[in-house]
């Protein structure tokens, strides 16, 4: 039988999923760091600074998407597209940290 459901899920080895999932982590930690770092120094305020959130996190899965996982996400992460598209809920707490931050180092004289 092949093309079942179990073959799919015999054929996925452990440590190179688990190894994806850790750099994908990784990636994902970094472009929100950087993304709230923009958004303190430019000094953007609520919707705004969300609205760069977004574009970043849709930026860096279409890259990844595109590039490095030459656009089967299927083969090297399982969840595919939605999981590298799900920010997580620490990257979101980590943009925000990062966000005011730089906000109050920048701006802390306006």
């Amino acid at each position: 039988m092949s093309g079942a459901p179990d073959d799919a899920v015999q054929r996925i080895f452990g440590p190179n999923l688990l190894h994806n999932n850790n750099l994908l982590y990784n990636v994902k930690f970094i472009s929100a760091c950087f993304s709230g770092a923009v958004a303190g120094v430019l000094g953007l305020e609520n919707t705004l600074g969300f609205a760069l959130f977004a574009l970043s996190t849709l930026f860096t899965t279409s890259i990844l998407h595109f590039v490095n996982f030459r656009g089967r996400s299927k083969s090297y992460v399982q969840g595919g597209i939605v999981e590298v598209l799900n920010p997580g809920q620490e990257n979101v707490f980590s943009f925000i940290l990062v966000w005011t931050l730089f906000y109050g180092i920048v701006h802390v004289y306006d």
